[in-house]
């Protein structure tokens, strides 16, 4: 039985226990460029971290829900939603983003939305499939 690799990058990053957390906000920012995936997973989830950095931090996930990875770009949706109302330049992002392939992304970015917005309504719950 292989593991998904999902699950596999999720290992690697726990193992990791806080790689990146030294680094300055610009190199985080600058890792959402690495061609890595695991640069960038490690970076979009670390970043909502830096609320005193908004102005810098909000525009970067904002690109990264544009990232080919969904684990970047559902990160990406999650982080924003830490930011509040300070994020809300990234709320034509996020729109678009709850039309994204994979269903984890459009979630989070409806969850961002609505902390975001409060008159943005939460999305609904996800049905199981099959029912």
């Amino acid at each position: 039985m292989r593991a998904h690799p999902s699950r596999v990058l999720a290992v690697c990053l726990l193992a990791c226990c806080g790689c990146g957390k030294d680094k300055s906000t610009a190199e985080l920012i600058g890792d959402l460029k690495s061609t890595q995936e695991r640069d960038r997973v490690i970076a979009v989830r670390l970043l909502p971290q830096r609320k005193g950095d908004a102005s810098q931090v909000v525009p970067a996930l904002t690109a990264a829900l544009k990232d080919k990875d969904s684990d970047v770009r559902w990160s990406a949706a999650i982080g924003l939603g830490y930011f509040g109302e300070q994020a809300g330049e990234a709320v034509p992002a996020l729109k678009e983003a709850r039309r994204d392939r994979d269903a984890r992304v459009r979630e989070a970015a409806g969850v961002a939305l609505s902390r975001i917005d409060p008159k943005i309504p939460p999305p609904a719950p996800a049905k199981p499939r099959g029912k």
